[in-house]
């Protein structure tokens, strides 16, 4: 619950303004997963279903720079999505990671079979030691 007061603000001529602190950002599903990794890591359990908002890894490849700012992920999604990607989250201890994919409204037929394609993360800070989490099944990914 956000707490809101009255202040006198010296120096502005005594005026009174009212203070108080924002409500909380409303989080989507990915990043309540993510802040969930953190605070319960090792034991993470696997998010149950598949959720187009979080789809499992197939794997990430390590750098062995752990200076740079950028890593790869195999992600995996329908050969008939019409977009895909990947969402992250970094934090002093974790780079959490996870698929999306979004469906075409195509009519008509489509294969389920798996397409996987190659996607680069660039990183707001260097990769050091922190751990690779996919935050879909909670296993670390490129472990070290």
């Amino acid at each position: 619950m956000a707490a809101t007061g009255t202040v006198a603000l010296s120096g502005c001529g005594g005026q009174t303004q009212k203070v108080g602190t924002e409500p909380p950002k409303k989080q989507d599903p990915f990043e309540r997963r993510a802040d969930q990794i953190e605070r319960d890591w090792p034991k993470v359990s696997p998010v149950s279903g598949r959720k187009d908002a979080m789809l499992p890894l197939v794997g990430a490849d390590r750098p062995k720079d752990t200076a740079t700012r950028e890593i790869t992920v195999t992600v995996g999604h329908g050969a008939c999505d019409a977009k895909y990607g990947v969402h992250t989250h970094e934090s002093k201890g974790f780079v959490v990671v996870a698929g999306w994919s979004k469906k075409k409204n195509a009519k008509g037929m489509c294969t389920e079979q798996l397409a996987t394609d190659k996607v680069k993360v660039r990183l707001t800070s260097p990769l050091d030691d922190r751990k690779i989490v996919d935050a879909a099944t909670g296993k670390q990914l490129a472990g070290k």
